[in-house]
Protein backbone atom coordinates (compact mmCIF):
# COMPACT_ATOMS: atom_id res chain seq x y z
CA UNK A 1 0.00 0.00 0.00
CA UNK A 2 1.24 3.60 -0.98
CA UNK A 3 3.01 5.35 1.98
CA UNK A 4 3.36 9.08 2.14
CA UNK A 5 6.69 10.63 1.06
CA UNK A 6 7.74 14.01 3.08
CA UNK A 7 5.85 15.96 1.00
CA UNK A 8 2.69 13.89 1.62
CA UNK A 9 3.40 14.35 5.64
CA UNK A 10 3.90 17.97 5.47
CA UNK A 11 1.51 18.28 3.64
CA UNK A 12 -1.08 16.98 5.93
CA UNK A 13 0.77 18.49 8.97
CA UNK A 14 0.49 22.04 7.38
CA UNK A 15 -3.50 21.28 7.17
CA UNK A 16 -3.86 20.11 10.77
CA UNK A 17 -2.41 23.30 12.35
CA UNK A 18 -4.47 25.46 9.97
CA UNK A 19 -7.25 23.82 10.97
CA UNK A 20 -6.23 23.92 14.87
CA UNK A 21 -5.63 28.19 14.50
CA UNK A 22 -9.33 28.04 12.74
CA UNK A 23 -11.25 25.71 15.50
CA UNK A 24 -9.52 28.39 18.27
CA UNK A 25 -11.23 31.54 16.52
CA UNK A 26 -14.32 29.65 16.25
CA UNK A 27 -14.15 28.77 19.71
CA UNK A 28 -13.45 32.62 20.98
CA UNK A 29 -16.60 33.45 18.61
CA UNK A 30 -13.97 35.63 16.27
CA UNK A 31 -15.45 32.85 13.71
CA UNK A 32 -19.34 33.42 13.31
CA UNK A 33 -20.70 29.38 12.15
CA UNK A 34 -21.53 30.67 8.51
CA UNK A 35 -18.18 32.15 8.31
CA UNK A 36 -16.50 28.75 9.96
CA UNK A 37 -18.55 25.97 8.26
CA UNK A 38 -16.50 26.11 4.58
CA UNK A 39 -13.41 25.79 6.53
CA UNK A 40 -14.70 22.48 8.55
CA UNK A 41 -16.39 21.19 5.59
CA UNK A 42 -12.73 21.59 3.55
CA UNK A 43 -11.66 19.17 6.67
CA UNK A 44 -14.26 16.66 6.69
CA UNK A 45 -16.10 18.42 9.61
CA UNK A 46 -19.75 18.01 9.35
CA UNK A 47 -22.67 19.64 12.09
CA UNK A 48 -25.74 17.02 12.43
CA UNK A 49 -28.23 16.65 14.74
CA UNK A 50 -26.53 16.39 18.12
CA UNK A 51 -22.96 16.46 17.06
CA UNK A 52 -20.19 17.27 14.83
CA UNK A 53 -19.58 14.30 12.21
CA UNK A 54 -16.12 13.43 11.02
CA UNK A 55 -15.33 11.84 7.92
CA UNK A 56 -12.04 10.32 7.92
CA UNK A 57 -10.60 9.19 4.19
CA UNK A 58 -9.10 5.80 2.95
CA UNK A 59 -8.05 6.15 -0.15
CA UNK A 60 -9.64 2.94 -2.54
CA UNK A 61 -10.45 1.73 0.83
CA UNK A 62 -6.92 0.12 1.77
CA UNK A 63 -5.23 -0.13 5.07
CA UNK A 64 -2.96 -1.45 7.46
CA UNK A 65 -3.34 -2.21 11.12
CA UNK A 66 -1.46 0.47 12.30
CA UNK A 67 -4.13 2.96 10.83
CA UNK A 68 -6.98 0.24 11.80
CA UNK A 69 -6.16 0.65 15.01
CA UNK A 70 -5.83 4.29 15.39
CA UNK A 71 -9.50 4.65 14.30
CA UNK A 72 -9.97 2.28 17.24
CA UNK A 73 -7.96 4.85 19.61
CA UNK A 74 -10.44 7.45 18.14
CA UNK A 75 -13.23 5.92 18.70
CA UNK A 76 -12.56 5.02 22.41
CA UNK A 77 -11.31 8.57 23.00
CA UNK A 78 -13.36 11.51 21.10
CA UNK A 79 -16.42 9.05 20.29
CA UNK A 80 -18.72 6.93 21.51
CA UNK A 81 -16.82 3.66 21.51
CA UNK A 82 -17.56 3.00 17.40
CA UNK A 83 -16.96 3.99 14.31
CA UNK A 84 -19.62 3.84 10.76
CA UNK A 85 -17.79 2.51 7.53
CA UNK A 86 -19.52 4.07 4.55
CA UNK A 87 -20.44 3.27 1.18
CA UNK A 88 -17.29 5.22 0.12
CA UNK A 89 -14.42 3.51 1.69
CA UNK A 90 -14.67 5.77 4.78
CA UNK A 91 -15.41 5.85 7.88
CA UNK A 92 -16.89 7.98 9.86
CA UNK A 93 -17.86 9.57 13.55
CA UNK A 94 -20.42 10.61 14.45
CA UNK A 95 -20.54 12.42 18.19
CA UNK A 96 -17.22 14.44 17.75
CA UNK A 97 -16.99 17.79 20.12
CA UNK A 98 -15.02 20.54 18.40
CA UNK A 99 -12.36 21.29 20.33
CA UNK A 100 -11.42 17.16 19.44
CA UNK A 101 -11.42 17.79 15.91
CA UNK A 102 -7.80 19.11 15.70
CA UNK A 103 -6.39 16.32 17.67
CA UNK A 104 -8.20 13.73 16.11
CA UNK A 105 -6.71 15.16 12.62
CA UNK A 106 -3.15 15.65 14.51
CA UNK A 107 -4.20 11.77 15.25
CA UNK A 108 -4.61 10.33 11.71
CA UNK A 109 -1.55 12.64 10.51
CA UNK A 110 0.66 10.24 12.66
CA UNK A 111 -0.37 7.34 10.76
CA UNK A 112 -0.63 8.82 7.11
CA UNK A 113 -4.49 9.68 7.85
CA UNK A 114 -6.85 12.83 6.95
CA UNK A 115 -10.03 14.23 6.24
CA UNK A 116 -8.96 16.22 3.12
CA UNK A 117 -11.74 16.36 0.75
CA UNK A 118 -14.25 14.38 1.97
CA UNK A 119 -16.76 16.81 1.49
CA UNK A 120 -17.15 20.04 -0.32
CA UNK A 121 -17.58 20.47 -4.12
CA UNK A 122 -14.15 18.73 -4.93
CA UNK A 123 -13.09 15.46 -6.26
CA UNK A 124 -13.71 13.49 -2.90
CA UNK A 125 -12.04 10.16 -1.71
CA UNK A 126 -10.89 8.35 -5.15
CA UNK A 127 -12.54 4.23 -4.66
CA UNK A 128 -12.08 1.12 -5.81
CA UNK A 129 -12.68 -2.86 -5.74
CA UNK A 130 -12.43 -4.30 -2.75
CA UNK A 131 -10.75 -7.22 -4.12
CA UNK A 132 -7.91 -5.27 -5.99
CA UNK A 133 -4.66 -7.06 -5.86
CA UNK A 134 -6.26 -10.06 -5.27
CA UNK A 135 -9.19 -10.87 -7.55
CA UNK A 136 -8.50 -14.16 -9.38
CA UNK A 137 -10.97 -12.11 -12.62
CA UNK A 138 -8.71 -8.87 -12.34
CA UNK A 139 -6.55 -6.92 -16.00
CA UNK A 140 -4.16 -6.04 -13.05
CA UNK A 141 -4.39 -3.89 -9.13
CA UNK A 142 -5.98 -0.92 -10.13
CA UNK A 143 -5.20 0.85 -6.48
CA UNK A 144 -2.14 2.39 -8.39
CA UNK A 145 -4.23 4.15 -11.15
CA UNK A 146 -6.35 5.08 -8.00
CA UNK A 147 -3.62 6.87 -6.26
CA UNK A 148 -2.06 8.67 -9.27
CA UNK A 149 -5.50 9.99 -9.16
CA UNK A 150 -5.89 10.70 -5.54
CA UNK A 151 -2.27 12.41 -5.94
CA UNK A 152 -3.41 14.64 -9.03
CA UNK A 153 -6.76 15.64 -7.40
CA UNK A 154 -5.61 16.34 -4.24
CA UNK A 155 -5.44 20.29 -4.19
CA UNK A 156 -5.92 20.54 -7.62
CA UNK A 157 -6.59 24.40 -8.02
CA UNK A 158 -8.90 24.35 -10.86
CA UNK A 159 -11.23 21.45 -9.35
CA UNK A 160 -11.24 22.97 -5.53
CA UNK A 161 -14.32 24.77 -6.06
CA UNK A 162 -16.66 22.43 -8.43
CA UNK A 163 -20.33 22.95 -9.13
CA UNK A 164 -20.98 19.90 -7.04
CA UNK A 165 -18.90 17.36 -5.29
CA UNK A 166 -17.08 14.85 -7.85
CA UNK A 167 -16.82 10.90 -7.47
CA UNK A 168 -14.72 8.56 -9.18
CA UNK A 169 -13.74 4.93 -8.90
CA UNK A 170 -11.70 2.54 -10.43
CA UNK A 171 -12.04 -0.95 -11.17
CA UNK A 172 -10.19 -3.53 -13.46
CA UNK A 173 -12.32 -6.20 -13.50
CA UNK A 174 -15.41 -7.20 -15.93
CA UNK A 175 -16.97 -7.86 -12.15
CA UNK A 176 -17.90 -4.62 -11.05
CA UNK A 177 -17.59 -4.83 -7.34
CA UNK A 178 -17.69 -0.97 -6.84
CA UNK A 179 -20.82 0.50 -8.39
CA UNK A 180 -18.66 1.60 -10.60
CA UNK A 181 -21.23 3.16 -13.09
CA UNK A 182 -22.68 5.28 -10.52
CA UNK A 183 -20.08 7.37 -10.00
CA UNK A 184 -19.36 10.55 -12.11
CA UNK A 185 -16.14 9.06 -13.75
CA UNK A 186 -16.04 5.31 -13.45
CA UNK A 187 -13.02 3.82 -15.15
CA UNK A 188 -12.45 0.46 -16.12
CA UNK A 189 -8.70 -0.92 -16.88
CA UNK A 190 -8.40 -2.95 -19.93
CA UNK A 191 -5.98 -4.01 -22.08
CA UNK A 192 -6.52 -3.28 -26.36
CA UNK A 193 -6.08 -6.41 -28.63
CA UNK A 194 -2.22 -5.00 -28.59
CA UNK A 195 -2.18 -6.13 -25.10
CA UNK A 196 -1.61 -2.12 -24.03
CA UNK A 197 -3.36 -0.65 -20.44
CA UNK A 198 -6.11 1.46 -21.17
CA UNK A 199 -9.11 2.79 -19.28
CA UNK A 200 -12.81 2.80 -20.19
CA UNK A 201 -14.27 5.82 -19.66
CA UNK A 202 -17.96 5.78 -17.95
CA UNK A 203 -18.90 9.63 -17.12
CA UNK A 204 -22.17 11.25 -15.89
CA UNK A 205 -23.52 8.36 -13.65
CA UNK A 206 -24.90 9.19 -9.87
CA UNK A 207 -27.74 8.45 -7.85
CA UNK A 208 -29.67 10.92 -5.09
CA UNK A 209 -32.47 13.24 -6.94
CA UNK A 210 -32.09 12.69 -10.49
CA UNK A 211 -30.28 8.70 -10.65
CA UNK A 212 -28.31 8.35 -13.77
CA UNK A 213 -26.11 4.87 -14.62
CA UNK A 214 -23.05 6.25 -16.71
CA UNK A 215 -22.61 6.30 -20.54
CA UNK A 216 -19.36 5.29 -22.04
CA UNK A 217 -17.35 8.01 -23.26
CA UNK A 218 -14.67 6.83 -24.40
CA UNK A 219 -14.35 2.89 -25.42
CA UNK A 220 -10.25 3.04 -24.65
CA UNK A 221 -8.08 5.45 -23.02
CA UNK A 222 -4.03 4.93 -22.96
CA UNK A 223 -2.57 4.77 -19.50
CA UNK A 224 -0.68 7.70 -20.83
CA UNK A 225 -3.22 9.77 -21.28
CA UNK A 226 -5.14 9.33 -17.86
CA UNK A 227 -4.35 11.84 -16.31
CA UNK A 228 -5.07 14.74 -19.49
CA UNK A 229 -8.33 13.23 -20.36
CA UNK A 230 -9.83 12.64 -16.87
CA UNK A 231 -8.77 16.83 -16.82
CA UNK A 232 -10.31 17.04 -19.86
CA UNK A 233 -13.82 15.68 -18.62
CA UNK A 234 -13.56 17.95 -15.35
CA UNK A 235 -12.98 21.24 -17.46
CA UNK A 236 -15.60 20.93 -19.98
CA UNK A 237 -18.11 20.02 -16.25
CA UNK A 238 -16.34 23.33 -14.58
CA UNK A 239 -17.02 25.81 -17.61
CA UNK A 240 -20.70 24.65 -18.21
CA UNK A 241 -22.15 22.58 -14.91
CA UNK A 242 -24.74 24.46 -12.98
CA UNK A 243 -24.11 26.70 -9.95
CA UNK A 244 -26.79 28.38 -9.71
CA UNK A 245 -28.96 25.32 -8.87
CA UNK A 246 -27.94 22.51 -6.51
CA UNK A 247 -30.37 20.18 -7.64
CA UNK A 248 -28.85 20.44 -11.54
CA UNK A 249 -25.46 21.15 -10.51
CA UNK A 250 -23.55 17.08 -10.96
CA UNK A 251 -21.96 16.55 -14.34
CA UNK A 252 -24.74 14.18 -14.80
CA UNK A 253 -27.13 16.49 -15.57
CA UNK A 254 -24.96 17.94 -17.59
CA UNK A 255 -24.69 14.76 -19.82
CA UNK A 256 -28.35 14.44 -20.13
CA UNK A 257 -28.77 18.13 -21.40
CA UNK A 258 -26.47 17.68 -23.82
CA UNK A 259 -26.25 14.78 -24.96
CA UNK A 260 -23.02 12.15 -24.41
CA UNK A 261 -22.12 12.84 -27.66
CA UNK A 262 -22.19 16.23 -27.41
CA UNK A 263 -20.40 16.18 -24.17
CA UNK A 264 -17.64 13.53 -25.57
CA UNK A 265 -17.01 15.98 -28.65
CA UNK A 266 -16.33 18.76 -26.44
CA UNK A 267 -13.64 16.76 -24.18
CA UNK A 268 -11.93 15.28 -27.07
CA UNK A 269 -11.83 18.94 -28.28
CA UNK A 270 -10.48 20.03 -24.63
CA UNK A 271 -8.02 16.48 -24.83
CA UNK A 272 -6.37 17.96 -27.19
CA UNK A 273 -5.19 20.82 -25.79
CA UNK A 274 -4.79 19.70 -22.44
CA UNK A 275 -2.44 16.83 -23.90
CA UNK A 276 0.08 19.47 -24.74
CA UNK A 277 0.02 21.08 -21.36
CA UNK A 278 2.13 18.19 -20.05
CA UNK A 279 0.07 17.13 -17.19
CA UNK A 280 0.36 12.82 -17.91
CA UNK A 281 3.47 12.19 -15.68
CA UNK A 282 6.63 9.74 -16.82
CA UNK A 283 6.56 6.39 -16.75
CA UNK A 284 8.97 6.29 -13.65
CA UNK A 285 7.02 7.84 -11.72
CA UNK A 286 3.77 5.73 -12.29
CA UNK A 287 6.25 3.19 -11.55
CA UNK A 288 7.41 4.63 -8.05
CA UNK A 289 3.53 4.71 -6.93
CA UNK A 290 3.07 1.25 -8.16
CA UNK A 291 6.12 -0.10 -6.71
CA UNK A 292 4.17 0.62 -3.05
CA UNK A 293 1.56 -1.93 -4.50
CA UNK A 294 3.78 -4.92 -5.45
CA UNK A 295 2.21 -8.46 -4.65
CA UNK A 296 2.74 -9.69 -0.78
CA UNK A 297 5.32 -12.48 -0.32
CA UNK A 298 2.50 -15.62 -1.16
CA UNK A 299 4.12 -18.70 0.28
CA UNK A 300 3.91 -21.71 -2.56
CA UNK A 301 3.22 -24.98 -2.31
CA UNK A 302 0.26 -24.16 0.42
CA UNK A 303 -2.58 -26.46 0.59
CA UNK A 304 -5.58 -25.12 -1.43
CA UNK A 305 -8.51 -27.20 -0.02
CA UNK A 306 -9.92 -26.33 3.40
CA UNK A 307 -11.52 -28.69 6.17
CA UNK A 308 -15.19 -27.93 6.24
CA UNK A 309 -16.10 -30.51 8.99
CA UNK A 310 -18.03 -27.86 10.70
CA UNK A 311 -20.99 -26.72 9.08
CA UNK A 312 -21.06 -23.13 10.35
CA UNK A 313 -17.77 -22.60 9.56
CA UNK A 314 -18.54 -24.29 5.86
CA UNK A 315 -21.66 -21.91 5.49
CA UNK A 316 -18.86 -18.78 6.62
CA UNK A 317 -16.64 -19.80 3.96
CA UNK A 318 -19.08 -20.54 1.59
CA UNK A 319 -20.99 -17.08 2.08
CA UNK A 320 -17.75 -14.73 3.00
CA UNK A 321 -14.59 -16.33 1.12
CA UNK A 322 -13.67 -15.67 -2.28
CA UNK A 323 -11.49 -17.06 -4.65
CA UNK A 324 -7.84 -15.40 -5.02
CA UNK A 325 -5.11 -15.18 -7.69
CA UNK A 326 -2.54 -16.87 -5.60
CA UNK A 327 -3.41 -20.38 -5.03
CA UNK A 328 -3.23 -21.81 -1.11
CA UNK A 329 -5.21 -17.95 -0.28
CA UNK A 330 -8.05 -16.89 -0.25
CA UNK A 331 -10.16 -13.50 -0.32
CA UNK A 332 -12.60 -12.73 3.32
CA UNK A 333 -14.91 -10.66 3.80
CA UNK A 334 -16.30 -9.79 7.42
CA UNK A 335 -19.39 -8.64 7.61
CA UNK A 336 -20.07 -6.27 9.47
CA UNK A 337 -24.30 -6.83 9.38
CA UNK A 338 -25.31 -8.43 12.56
CA UNK A 339 -29.09 -9.23 13.18
CA UNK A 340 -28.89 -6.76 15.87
CA UNK A 341 -26.72 -4.61 15.23
CA UNK A 342 -26.32 -1.34 13.13
CA UNK A 343 -24.97 -1.40 8.90
CA UNK A 344 -21.57 -0.35 8.80
CA UNK A 345 -20.75 0.21 12.68
CA UNK A 346 -18.05 -1.61 14.50
CA UNK A 347 -16.89 -1.25 17.89
CA UNK A 348 -13.25 -0.27 18.97
CA UNK A 349 -12.77 -3.86 20.23
CA UNK A 350 -14.10 -4.93 17.02
CA UNK A 351 -11.62 -2.49 15.01
CA UNK A 352 -9.00 -3.62 17.27
CA UNK A 353 -9.39 -7.22 16.50
CA UNK A 354 -9.40 -6.86 13.04
CA UNK A 355 -6.34 -4.87 13.07
CA UNK A 356 -5.10 -7.91 14.56
CA UNK A 357 -6.10 -10.40 12.82
CA UNK A 358 -4.87 -8.37 9.30
CA UNK A 359 -0.90 -8.54 10.96
CA UNK A 360 -1.04 -11.99 11.90
CA UNK A 361 -2.95 -13.52 8.68
CA UNK A 362 -3.50 -10.74 6.07
CA UNK A 363 0.28 -9.09 5.77
CA UNK A 364 -0.87 -6.55 7.58
CA UNK A 365 -3.62 -5.04 4.51
CA UNK A 366 -7.52 -4.55 5.02
CA UNK A 367 -10.00 -2.87 2.87
CA UNK A 368 -13.66 -1.10 3.41
CA UNK A 369 -15.96 -2.06 1.10
CA UNK A 370 -18.35 0.27 -0.51
CA UNK A 371 -20.94 -2.57 0.99
CA UNK A 372 -19.92 -1.43 4.49
CA UNK A 373 -17.72 -4.46 5.55
CA UNK A 374 -14.14 -5.32 6.37
CA UNK A 375 -11.71 -7.26 3.51
CA UNK A 376 -8.41 -8.86 4.73
CA UNK A 377 -7.76 -9.50 0.63
CA UNK A 378 -4.47 -12.38 1.70
CA UNK A 379 -5.35 -14.75 4.36
CA UNK A 380 -4.23 -18.25 3.92
CA UNK A 381 -6.33 -21.09 3.67
CA UNK A 382 -5.07 -22.88 6.15
CA UNK A 383 -5.58 -20.54 8.41
CA UNK A 384 -9.46 -19.80 7.65
CA UNK A 385 -10.57 -21.43 10.32
CA UNK A 386 -8.34 -20.18 13.08
CA UNK A 387 -9.42 -16.93 11.93
CA UNK A 388 -13.04 -17.34 11.45
CA UNK A 389 -12.90 -18.63 15.20
CA UNK A 390 -12.03 -15.45 16.81
CA UNK A 391 -14.41 -13.81 14.51
CA UNK A 392 -16.93 -15.81 16.19
CA UNK A 393 -15.24 -14.40 19.43
CA UNK A 394 -15.68 -11.11 18.07
CA UNK A 395 -19.29 -11.37 17.08
CA UNK A 396 -17.98 -10.66 13.68
CA UNK A 397 -18.76 -14.39 12.05
CA UNK A 398 -22.23 -13.41 10.50
CA UNK A 399 -22.17 -15.63 7.15
CA UNK A 400 -24.66 -13.06 4.94
CA UNK A 401 -22.48 -11.33 2.72
CA UNK A 402 -24.49 -10.40 -0.62
CA UNK A 403 -27.52 -11.82 1.23
CA UNK A 404 -30.89 -10.50 2.73
CA UNK A 405 -29.33 -9.29 5.82
CA UNK A 406 -25.85 -7.94 4.49
CA UNK A 407 -28.08 -4.39 4.54
CA UNK A 408 -26.14 -1.31 3.24
CA UNK A 409 -28.04 1.74 5.37
CA UNK A 410 -27.18 5.64 5.61
CA UNK A 411 -26.98 7.37 9.05
CA UNK A 412 -30.37 8.38 8.81
CA UNK A 413 -32.57 10.66 10.61
CA UNK A 414 -31.29 9.23 13.72
CA UNK A 415 -27.99 11.47 13.06
CA UNK A 416 -28.55 12.98 9.78
CA UNK A 417 -30.02 16.65 9.39
CA UNK A 418 -30.56 16.05 5.90
CA UNK A 419 -32.56 12.89 6.15
CA UNK A 420 -36.64 12.73 6.10
CA UNK A 421 -36.73 9.46 7.76
CA UNK A 422 -34.74 6.82 9.66
CA UNK A 423 -33.21 3.98 8.16
CA UNK A 424 -31.17 2.06 11.12
CA UNK A 425 -34.71 1.05 12.72
CA UNK A 426 -35.75 -0.09 9.06
CA UNK A 427 -32.48 -2.48 8.32
CA UNK A 428 -32.65 -4.07 11.88
CA UNK A 429 -36.48 -5.29 11.96
CA UNK A 430 -35.76 -6.52 8.52
CA UNK A 431 -32.74 -8.38 9.44
CA UNK A 432 -34.35 -9.58 12.50
CA UNK A 433 -37.01 -10.91 10.16
CA UNK A 434 -34.90 -12.42 8.00
CA UNK A 435 -32.57 -14.00 10.64
CA UNK A 436 -32.82 -17.61 10.18
CA UNK A 437 -29.20 -17.93 7.92
CA UNK A 438 -31.20 -21.31 6.11
CA UNK A 439 -33.88 -18.82 4.99
CA UNK A 440 -31.18 -16.27 3.80
CA UNK A 441 -29.43 -19.29 1.76
CA UNK A 442 -32.37 -20.21 0.53
CA UNK A 443 -33.55 -16.72 -1.18
CA UNK A 444 -29.89 -16.43 -2.58
CA UNK A 445 -27.95 -12.98 -3.28
CA UNK A 446 -30.00 -10.38 -2.49
CA UNK A 447 -28.62 -6.50 -1.99
CA UNK A 448 -30.91 -4.49 -0.23
CA UNK A 449 -30.32 -0.82 0.34
CA UNK A 450 -32.18 1.75 2.67
CA UNK A 451 -31.68 5.64 2.20
CA UNK A 452 -33.21 8.23 4.66
CA UNK A 453 -33.37 10.45 1.88
CA UNK A 454 -33.38 11.41 -1.88
CA UNK A 455 -29.49 12.06 -1.26
CA UNK A 456 -29.18 8.20 -1.81
CA UNK A 457 -26.46 7.59 0.30
CA UNK A 458 -27.58 4.09 1.48
CA UNK A 459 -27.69 3.59 -2.32
CA UNK A 460 -31.29 2.90 -2.72
CA UNK A 461 -31.82 3.16 -6.14
CA UNK A 462 -29.05 0.27 -6.55
CA UNK A 463 -30.62 -2.27 -4.29
CA UNK A 464 -31.91 -5.25 -5.83
CA UNK A 465 -35.06 -4.24 -3.43
CA UNK A 466 -34.26 -0.73 -2.70
CA UNK A 467 -35.86 1.45 0.28
CA UNK A 468 -36.44 5.71 0.46
CA UNK A 469 -37.12 7.02 3.44
CA UNK A 470 -39.28 10.68 3.05
CA UNK A 471 -41.46 12.64 4.58
CA UNK A 472 -45.30 12.65 4.17
CA UNK A 473 -47.04 15.63 6.16
CA UNK A 474 -44.75 15.10 8.77
CA UNK A 475 -44.41 11.17 9.14
CA UNK A 476 -42.37 8.86 7.71
CA UNK A 477 -42.67 7.16 5.10
CA UNK A 478 -40.89 4.07 2.98
CA UNK A 479 -40.84 3.76 -0.81
CA UNK A 480 -40.23 0.50 -2.06
CA UNK A 481 -38.01 0.22 -5.59
CA UNK A 482 -37.15 -3.41 -7.74
CA UNK A 483 -34.86 -4.12 -9.85
CA UNK A 484 -31.56 -2.10 -9.13
CA UNK A 485 -28.10 -2.91 -9.28
CA UNK A 486 -24.96 -1.29 -8.88
CA UNK A 487 -22.62 -4.02 -10.75
CA UNK A 488 -21.45 -4.43 -14.02
CA UNK A 489 -25.55 -5.24 -14.89
CA UNK A 490 -26.10 -1.85 -13.75
CA UNK A 491 -29.86 -0.53 -13.64
CA UNK A 492 -32.13 1.55 -11.15
CA UNK A 493 -34.96 0.52 -9.53
CA UNK A 494 -38.04 1.71 -9.91
CA UNK A 495 -40.82 2.78 -7.10
CA UNK A 496 -43.33 -0.30 -6.62
CA UNK A 497 -46.31 2.03 -5.72
CA UNK A 498 -47.48 4.12 -2.68
CA UNK A 499 -45.29 3.79 0.53
CA UNK A 500 -45.59 2.39 3.71
CA UNK A 501 -44.90 3.40 7.27
CA UNK A 502 -41.78 1.52 9.41
CA UNK A 503 -43.42 -1.89 9.91
CA UNK A 504 -45.59 -2.01 6.56
CA UNK A 505 -42.24 -1.59 4.69
CA UNK A 506 -40.97 -4.50 6.45
CA UNK A 507 -44.05 -6.67 5.25
CA UNK A 508 -43.95 -5.15 2.06
CA UNK A 509 -40.00 -6.64 1.55
CA UNK A 510 -41.20 -9.92 2.91
CA UNK A 511 -44.01 -9.91 0.47
CA UNK A 512 -41.71 -8.93 -2.38
CA UNK A 513 -39.25 -11.75 -1.38
CA UNK A 514 -42.08 -14.35 -1.16
CA UNK A 515 -43.19 -13.69 -4.42
CA UNK A 516 -39.64 -13.91 -5.95
CA UNK A 517 -39.51 -17.24 -4.17
CA UNK A 518 -42.52 -18.51 -5.94
CA UNK A 519 -41.98 -16.90 -9.24
CA UNK A 520 -37.89 -18.26 -9.48
CA UNK A 521 -36.59 -20.74 -12.15
CA UNK A 522 -33.29 -22.74 -11.29
CA UNK A 523 -30.49 -20.88 -10.27
CA UNK A 524 -32.31 -16.94 -10.87
CA UNK A 525 -31.25 -14.68 -8.47
CA UNK A 526 -33.63 -12.21 -6.94
CA UNK A 527 -32.76 -9.78 -9.93
CA UNK A 528 -32.97 -12.65 -12.70
CA UNK A 529 -36.26 -13.11 -11.35
CA UNK A 530 -37.36 -9.63 -11.84
CA UNK A 531 -35.62 -8.44 -14.81
CA UNK A 532 -37.72 -11.70 -16.74
CA UNK A 533 -41.16 -11.54 -14.83
CA UNK A 534 -41.65 -7.13 -14.48
CA UNK A 535 -42.41 -5.34 -11.88
CA UNK A 536 -46.18 -6.38 -12.30
CA UNK A 537 -46.38 -9.91 -10.11
CA UNK A 538 -44.85 -8.10 -7.45
CA UNK A 539 -46.99 -5.22 -7.12
CA UNK A 540 -49.91 -7.98 -7.34
CA UNK A 541 -48.59 -9.29 -4.41
CA UNK A 542 -47.42 -5.92 -2.37
CA UNK A 543 -50.25 -3.90 -2.61
CA UNK A 544 -53.25 -6.84 -3.29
Amino acid sequence: MYKYDQYDQTIVDARVEEFREQVGRRLSGELSEDQFKPLRLMNGLYLQLHAYMLRVAIPYGTLDSRQMRMLAHIARKYDRDYGHFTTRQNLQYNWIKLEDAPDILADLASVEMHAIQTSGNCIRNISSDQFAGAAADEVEDPRPWAELLRQWSTFHPEFSYLPRKFKIAVIASDQDRAAMRLHDIGLQVVRNNKGETGFKFYVGGGMGRTPIVAPLISEFVPATDLLSYTEACLRVYNRYGRRDNIYKARIKILLHEIGADEYRRQVEEEFAHVKTLGLDPPASEFERIAAHFAPPAWESGLPDTVDRSNVDFAQWVDQNVTAHKAPGYAVVTISLKPIDGIPGDASSAQIDLMADLAETYSFDELRVTHAQNIVLPNVRKADLLTMWQKLVDAKLADANIDLVTDIIACPGLDYCSLANARSIPVAQKIAARFADPARQRDIGELKLKISGCINACGHHHAGHIGILGVDRKGTENYQLLLGGSGAEDASLGKIAGPGFDEDGIVDAVERTIEKYRDLRQEGERFLDTYRRVGMDPFKEAIYG
